[in-house]
């Protein structure tokens, strides 16, 4: 078995690298609730469409971790 502590994440970077996939999950989620609340006045419509962004956004979040978490 070989030793390959150099190629192993740090803490640090894990924390950062998760807080950037947070905030790329979130973030589109949240921009879409609050423009159909406001746009619209419509509560329940924003909050099923700012849902459903954030679905699919949670899809894209595996390609993102798998490209952003790879130590090279």
């Amino acid at each position: 078995m070989s030793d390959d502590k150099g190629s192993r994440l740090s803490i640090k970077e894990i924390i950062l690298k998760g807080s950037i996939i947070a905030i790329i999950v979130s973030v589109p989620s949240l921009v879409v609730f609050f423009l159909i609340w406001i746009v619209f006045d419509n509560l329940m419509m924003g909050a099923i469409l700012g849902a459903v962004v954030h679905f699919i956004a949670m899809g894209f979040s595996l390609k993102i971790s798998k490209k952003i978490l790879v130590k090279k």
